[in-house]
C-alpha cells in the first residue's frame, strides 16, 4: 500500500468516526434521559479469611510487697478491744514476730495491752507502708519500733543507711503526728546473717545505725530501747545462751530483752 492510499485510508477512519460521534451526541441531546433504579446497597464490609489472634500481654497480679493482708482481720480485732488491751504496740521484723508466739514470751503482750505487729524478712520500706493499718490504726498510747536488721541484710535490695533512717523517722512522725508517742528499739547485735552470708559482717553498720537511732531519739524526744548491753557477749555477737541463730533471740534471750523495754514503756506513758 503506497503512502497516499495509507493517508487517505487513515482520514476516512477519522471522517467516519467524527461524524458517528457526532451523531450519537446529537441524539443523546435530542432523546430524554430516564432514570434506572439501582439496587439497594447491601452490606459493603469485606469479610477476611479467619485468621489466628496476636498474643495479648496479661498484666500479673499485683503482690502485697508489704503484707497488708498479714494483719488485716487482728486489725479488726484489736481495734474492737479496750484501749487498754492495745495500748502499745510492737511494729517489727521477725524479732518481734517470734517474741509474741509460742514457745518464745507470748505472756509479755496480751496481759499488758501489748499488741505484736511484727512479720519475719522485713525492711523498713515495706512497715514504712504498713505503720498506718498495724499501727495508727489502733490507736496505741505507744509504739515501740525494732527495725533496720534486714535492710542492712539486704533482704530488699542494697543497704541505703538514708533510705533506712529516713523510713524510721517517717514512722516516728506519724506516730507523732496522730499522739502515739515513740520507742525507738537498737538492733539486735550480729556478725553474720546466716540466710544472707555473702554480706559478710555488718557489726560495723548495725553500731553506726544505732548510733543514728539513739541520737535520733534524743532529738525528737522518743524513748529508746537499748538492747545492746544485755545481748552483747563483749565481741559484738549476740550472747550465744540468748539466740537461735546469732541474730534471733530464743525465749531467754526475749526474757533478757523485756526488761529493758518495759522500763522504755513506762517512761514513755509518763512523759
Amino acid at each position: 500500500m503506497t503512502t497516499m492510499k495509507r493517508r487517505g485510508l487513515l482520514a476516512g477512519l477519522v471522517t467516519g468516526g467524527s461524524a458517528i460521534g457526532g451523531a450519537a451526541i446529537a441524539q443523546s441531546i435530542a432523546t430524554p434521559q430516564t432514570h434506572t433504579p439501582q439496587p439497594p446497597v447491601t452490606d459493603l464490609t469485606v469479610t477476611e479469611p479467619a485468621r489466628a489472634r496476636l498474643p495479648v500481654a496479661v498484666c500479673k497480679p499485683v503482690t502485697d510487697w508489704p503484707n497488708l493482708g498479714r494483719y488485716r482481720p487482728a486489725n479488726l480485732v484489736s481495734t474492737a478491744l479496750p484501749a487498754s488491751q492495745r495500748r502499745v504496740v510492737f511494729m517489727g521484723d521477725s524479732l518481734t514476730d517470734n517474741w509474741a508466739a509460742l514457745g518464745y514470751q507470748p505472756e509479755f503482750f496480751l496481759p499488758n495491752g501489748f499488741v505484736g505487729r511484727g512479720i519475719g524478712g522485713q525492711t523498713t520500706a515495706q512497715m514504712l507502708v504498713r505503720f498506718w493499718p498495724d499501727v495508727v490504726a489502733l490507736k496505741p498510747k505507744v509504739v515501740h519500733i525494732l527495725a533496720g536488721t534486714n535492710d542492712i541484710a539486704e533482704n530488699d535490695g542494697l543497704y541505703d543507711p538514708a533510705a533506712t533512717t529516713g523510713n524510721i523517722s517517717a514512722m516516728g512522725s506519724i506516730a507523732k503526728a496522730n499522739n502515739i508517742k515513740v520507742i525507738l528499739a537498737s538492733v539486735l547485735p550480729a556478725t553474720e546473717f546466716p540466710w544472707r552470708k555473702g554480706v559478710g559482717n555488718p557489726t560495723d553498720k548495725i553500731l553506726k545505725l544505732n548510733s543514728w537511732l539513739k541520737d535520733y531519739a534524743a532529738s525528737q524526744r522518743f524513748g529508746f530501747a537499748d538492747y545492746w548491753p544485755v545481748l552483747n557477749n563483749g565481741q559484738n555477737a549476740f550472747k550465744p545462751e540468748l539466740a537461735l541463730d546469732g541474730v534471733h533471740p530464743n525465749r531467754a534471750g526475749y526474757l533478757t530483752m523485756a526488761p529493758v523495754a518495759m522500763a522504755a514503756i513506762n517512761k514513755a506513758l509518763k512523759a
